[in-house]
């Protein structure tokens, strides 16, 4: 007996969007202290934690605090994603976010309305061990580089890619917090002030050196010193 062969249909060809070249602005707004917070709170409820359903309401605390930071920088910006204890987003245009000064006080606002929510833990939480009392140790961190990079469609989304991308994230580790002490900053790359015309007269400057990166000149604000 002959064996049956069976016929297959060819299947339609996989189609996907080209990956789009843009230029831009982009941010990176990260919460200091985030994980140690965590790990303190989940060592200090270990037995009881996620047990029947109950989270600690560290957990929900954190994803106040990253709506808020969405809640003040979107728009004018666009969200590219949530990275764990940060907030990552970007412009495809310079006209799209506040210039100069007002690009700073921005930033300060978003700070503001970080404080006040972290205040709003300690009239809201039940818990009031050592650990979730840390809260009030989070503090942000902003990055601020411009220039090209390309918007891609990767698992049914857009990603954002090229070296200026990771040279963001890169600074995310940057010496910036040695530079103004302590407390909230913001460091603003010699690319990004040039193209948000940011004033530098209160920043302090810096230069960071990456590997397959020529050194990277920047600016550091210190929160506080900024007007809302």
């Amino acid at each position: 007996t002959s064996a049956r062969v069976r016929h297959v249909e060819p299947s339609a060809p996989m189609t996907f969007a080209p990956p789009r070249p843009v230029r831009g602005p982009l941010l990176l707004v990260d919460i200091g202290g985030y994980t140690a917070f965590l790990q303190a709170v989940a060592h200090a409820h270990k037995d009881d934690a996620f047990a029947d359903g109950n989270v600690p309401d560290a957990y929900a605390m954190v994803s106040s605090l990253l709506d808020g930071i969405v809640g003040r920088m979107v728009p004018p910006f666009s969200l590219a994603k949530l990275e764990g204890d940060a907030v990552f987003v970007y412009a495809t245009a310079v006209d799209e976010v506040p210039r100069g000064a007002a690009f700073l006080a921005a930033l300060r606002r978003c700070h503001d309305d970080f404080v006040a929510r972290l205040g709003e833990a300690g009239v809201r939480w039940v818990c009031q061990c050592d650990a979730c009392a840390r809260i009030s140790s989070l503090d942000l961190k902003f990055i601020v580089h411009a220039g090209p990079y390309v918007i891609q469609a990767i698992a049914g989304r857009e990603e954002l890619s090229g070296p200026d991308v990771v040279l963001a994230h890169r600074l995310l580790k940057s010496r910036a917090a040695e530079v103004i002490g302590h407390g909230a900053f913001a460091l603003v790359t010699d690319a990004a002030t040039r193209s948000l015309e940011v004033p530098t007269d209160l920043a302090r400057p810096i230069v960071e050196q990456y590997d397959h990166y020529p050194p990277v000149d920047a600016h550091v604000f210190a929160l506080h010193d900024l007007a809302s």
